[in-house]
């Protein structure tokens, strides 16, 4: 048995959930596939997977045992890749996680440009703004804004986001036209929150204006934890909500939105590449992080981190 090839065929079964698919996207027969998973089962004397005559599942020993397998396989592509001359370009699987409206608005518009740079670059992107596990969901990268707090983690910051603080026109004409700030913490007046951590707790938010300093905490009928959700929540009346001014810009245009508090200024938000720190930056990885700084630097480039 080759056992680089079945770890290959056994990983590409679970990914597609099928034997069929997974030897047409290996160029095998379904024969070869099944043949080599089963020799994987005899070897490690372990069941990964249950058969059905309409699905496969992956069982739970199969799935840790995947887990393992995929990054022995980016290691093993990541060391031939390495080896191999300097023409050659990068190639091989990338598993990255960034914020949704990140990559609906910015990143997945921009991909032609980065798959006709790097064409044997296959990106598989989750897209969320929770917490990762990088190590336990064998993802090679995360987009985050805000500042980090698993300090375990090598960051690179990559830009920086304007903030500002909008509202519908549906809200404003219920509740009226805020007059300061601090008028969000009070009736009639409600805020969209954003929960930023697993604690589920809903931050304040420091704004100034010629020496005055205020923190705004709010109340809110909704919180949640996804800038699209959080865009919705407020082009819908549900209130006043703080946003990154790429996300707003078209809807300020189109009337859906208002843009309130002019005078006032929020510190940017500082976005970050981050990896585990006992990752390889393989070669594809690394063009990953240096495309994503180069669209930052066009969409959202660093400013100072406090305004004053």
């Amino acid at each position: 048995m080759d056992r680089f090839n079945a770890m290959q065929a056994f990983a590409r079964v679970v990914e597609t959930g099928s034997f069929t698919k997974a030897a047409e996207t290996l160029h095998m027969s379904k024969t070869s596939v099944t043949q080599l998973v089963q020799q994987l089962e005899v070897r490690l004397r372990v069941k990964l997977l249950n058969r059905t005559t309409r699905k496969v599942n992956v069982t739970a020993d199969g799935a840790a045992y995947y887990e393992r397998v995929i990054r022995l396989l980016a290691d093993m592509d990541d060391a031939e890749t390495s080896l191999s001359n300097a023409s050659v370009l990068p190639r091989g699987r990338l598993r990255v996680d960034v914020p949704g409206p990140l990559a609906r608005m910015i990143l997945i518009p921009a991909l032609p440009d980065f798959h006709a740079r790097y064409p044997d670059i296959q990106l598989d992107m989750g897209v969320s703004d929770r917490m990762v596990d990088l190590i336990g969901e064998s993802v090679d990268c995360v987009v985050r804004g805000g500042e980090l707090t698993d300090l375990s983690l090598v960051a690179r910051r990559v830009g920086d986001l304007r903030l500002g603080v909008y509202a519908a026109p549906s809200y404003l004409e219920r509740a009226g036209v805020p007059s300061h700030p601090q008028a969000l913490s009070a009736p009639p007046h409600y805020i969209v929150g954003f929960r930023w951590d697993r604690a589920g707790l809903v931050f304040p938010h420091a704004m100034y204006r010629s020496g005055e300093r205020v923190n705004v905490q709010g109340r809110y009928v909704i919180s949640v934890d996804d800038g699209n959700a959080g865009l919705a929540a407020c082009l819908s009346g549900l209130g006043v909500i703080w946003l990154p001014d790429y996300m707003a810009r078209e809807h300020v245009s189109s009337g859906e939105l208002v843009r309130l508090f002019s005078d006032w200024q929020l510190d940017p938000m500082p976005m970050y590449v981050a990896f585990p720190p006992n990752r390889h930056v393989s070669a594809k990885l690394r063009v990953f992080i240096d495309w994503v700084v180069e669209l930052m630097a066009e969409h959202t480039p660093m400013v100072d981190r406090r305004i004053d």
